[in-house]
């Protein structure tokens, strides 16, 4: 088989191994490397020259790319992944990671010696112990949202104790990260938060009690997007509904001042239908 064929197949990055399995000779092999079509990035690795440069770096390090880097590579909702996070086990004294973090982790499930990613559920696990709960959480929600894991399955499996919260406390429903922050932030109120619900032909982020609504506005909310938004908001006050609206700025940075808008709100009673 033709070895730049069967990187391909394995996103461009691939033990020798693996290679040999799929009927890459060590002769086409030697070949490709000496004709630079092929790299060799670490013994008993190699590359094609375009490949993606943090699987290039993973398998140079000996190490897996995993925790929020993984997660954002999967498509998952993260507070922030400027820093590249991987993962190896307790005793890989080979692994390095330079410039990022690494976690020195025993899987909950096995990881692929032919892999330079992480499995989307060690990866969460690792999200758990990590980062911030509220941050986590998010990531969790999003993981389920987009039905990645399934929670089944990880109910049965190995997880630490952070990793065991965020299952029992996650929740498919948010929209977004913001979303799950949100209610994270205002689950102590004692009145009903019912999240994603249709209203009068549109669904609103929040509605709390009977007639609060709080919208959630990302970066996506301008042109055509912000003109429905506006319509919608005149049709819900026109029938006794009362609406909030929170950016991300102020939900990530200016938090007492949104708590602070919201409690009032419900002090006035706004929140129950007259």
């Amino acid at each position: 088989m033709d070895p730049l064929k069967a990187l391909r197949e394995r996103g461009g990055v691939a033990r020798v191994e693996a290679l040999k399995r799929a009927g890459v000779t060590a002769h086409a092999l030697r070949l490709a490397t000496s004709e630079r079509r092929v790299l060799s990035v670490r013994r008993r690795w190699v590359a094609l020259p375009d490949a993606d440069p943090l699987l290039i770096s993973a398998a140079r390090q000996g190490v897996v790319l995993s925790c929020i880097t993984l997660a954002e590579r999967k498509g998952l909702w993260v507070l922030d992944a400027s820093s590249l996070h991987v993962a190896a086990p307790p005793k890989a004294g080979h692994a390095t990671s330079a410039g990022g973090v690494i976690h020195w982790s025993q899987p909950v499930v096995p990881r692929d010696p032919d892999s330079c990613e992480d499995t989307i559920e060690n990866a969460l696990t690792l999200v758990a112990r990590c980062q911030p709960y509220e941050s986590a959480l998010a990531t969790w929600e999003s993981a389920l949202r987009q039905r990645l894991v399934d929670p089944g399955a990880l109910e049965r499996l190995p997880l630490p104790p952070h990793a065991r919260r965020l299952l029992d406390d996650a929740r498919p429903f948010a929209d977004s990260g913001t979303e799950s922050i949100f209610f994270t932030r205002l689950g102590w109120l004692r009145i009903p938060i019912v999240p994603q619900m249709w209203i009068h032909g549109h669904r609103v982020d929040f509605l709390l009690g009977e007639r609060l609504i709080i919208q959630i506005d990302g970066g996506h909310h301008v042109g055509v997007q912000r003109t429905s938004d506006i319509a919608h908001d005149a049709l819900l006050k026109l029938h006794g509904y009362h609406v909030l609206r929170i950016g991300y700025d102020q939900l990530m940075r200016h938090w007492p001042s949104v708590q602070q808008t919201i409690l009032i709100a419900i002090g006035q009673r706004l929140h129950i239908a007259p």
